[in-house]
């Protein structure tokens, strides 16, 4: 068992690790920061590609230890890929087998825990091997449910071997691991109908670092975003990614809706949908919406406190009944802004539990509308009431110090 009081070694496997030098995704590098600020050491185990990082590191050999700020990454060579097909499934295997590799020489480092954190769920065989050599204990994180969320969302079939691999290993890791930590909050029960033990489960969502730096947005994005601004009385915006899980094409035709002709819309970020949702936008002719391109995650905040409330949905699906825990959901909290919520999760909708906007059924446009409308209606004083109850909510429960502490606190039982 381990002491909460003791100093330990903690390799953290994340295929798709960034930081705020790489960009997406941030949640290894926050937590790896703040268990170093408490004495811990870390290194981090990623993939030298990684289609949400915006800079990826650069390699001339096949691996690379590197430093950002107070974190160790070693970066492992990996082909690039376009999409979301083969060659994001070759790419991997690949990561995979290169940590199977190496399993000797990052047991060697001499972890006390191995978590295996990629997303997928193939990193738990080399996880455990590693583990294994080093006598350490071995923690599975969930981040999605795989292979759930591309047999749901994606219309896999659940029998494709790409599929039924994912399953064994997602079993495997519910059997052998000494600990499951989600970040998503309903998956216990899910879990454990795929072998996990009681107790062995732990809840850890996503958050945000108190300390990141803000930037100013960059010169083209402020001067789309004035000239915009100049039009419309009040701001409704969304920031992330335009694939089909982000429902962005009811916020389109939300946004067409008379009722709302005088509130402009602003969508900051890329995806696969997004050349078809300006398209949707040209035929609604919707000229009260305005595509920018990704910014910085330095610059997030600087762009939400020049708007006046925030829109997040995801298109209906049961998965999203185990929970949520969306990063730009506590961007929006931390700016203080009124949110449209539009997700169907009854049990962990976090915007009626900080009182902090008005949820929507999924999908369902004309509701957007009505309560981006209302929000609009509400005097400064009102929306800014609403805010910061959110704003206090997730200083409270979701800054990364906290929760960095609450994973370290779930370990002492193992």
């Amino acid at each position: 068992m381990l002491d909460k009081k003791t100093f330990v070694n903690l390799l953290l496997i994340n295929h798709y690790a960034g930081s705020p030098h790489h960009g997406m995704e941030f949640r290894p590098f926050h937590l790896a920061e703040s268990w170093i600020a408490r004495g811990h050491n870390v290194r981090i185990v990623a993939s030298s590609y990684s289609h949400v990082r915006q800079r990826q590191p650069v390699l001339t050999e096949r691996t690379l230890l590197e430093r950002v700020g107070t974190v160790e990454y070693l970066w492992l060579r990996n082909r690039p890929y376009q999409g979301n097909g083969f060659g994001r499934l070759i790419n991997m295997l690949q990561f995979t087998s290169m940590l199977a590799a190496r399993s000797k020489e990052l047991a060697a480092w001499k972890p006390d825990v191995v978590i295996a954190s990629s997303t997928y769920p193939y990193d738990i065989w080399p996880a455990a091997r590693i583990a294994r050599l080093a006598k350490a204990k071995l923690v599975h994180e969930v981040h999605d449910l795989w292979p759930l969320t591309p047999v749901q969302l994606g219309g896999h079939d659940r029998w494709h071997p790409m599929i039924y691999s994912m399953q064994l290993a997602e079993d495997y890791a519910c059997k052998h691991a000494d600990k499951v930590i989600s970040i998503l909050p309903g998956t216990e029960k899910y879990l454990r109908g795929r072998g996990l033990q009681p107790g062995k489960f732990a809840h850890v969502p996503n958050g945000f670092s108190p300390e990141l730096e803000k930037q100013p947005l960059p010169v083209e994005a402020n001067r789309q975003l004035e000239e915009f601004a100049s039009r419309y009385k009040t701001l409704c915006a969304y920031v992330g990614g335009h694939g089909v899980a982000n429902a962005l094409d009811h916020l389109i035709a939300a946004a067409s809706d008379p009722a709302v002709a005088d509130i402009g819309f602003v969508l900051v970020g890329n995806g696969p949908l997004k050349p078809a949702l300006i398209a949707t936008a040209a035929k609604l002719k919707c000229r009260n919406v305005l595509f920018l391109d990704p910014i910085p995650k330095a610059c997030v905040s600087t762009l939400l406190q020049r708007t006046d409330m925030a829109f997040i949905g995801l298109s209906p699906s049961p998965l999203y009944l185990y929970g949520t825990s969306p990063n730009k959901l506590f961007d929006y909290m931390l700016a203080g802004l009124p949110i449209v919520h539009s997700i169907d999760t009854p049990e962990y909708d976090l915007v009626k539990t900080a009182n902090c906007g008005i949820s929507v059924p999924a999908a369902d446009s004309h509701a957007i509308a009505v309560a981006v409308s209302q929000i609009a209606a509400m005097p400064k004083e009102a929306r800014m009431l609403i805010g910061q109850r959110g704003q206090a909510y997730v200083r409270a429960n979701h800054t990364y110090p906290v929760l960095a502490d609450q994973f370290i606190e779930s370990l002492t039982s193992i």
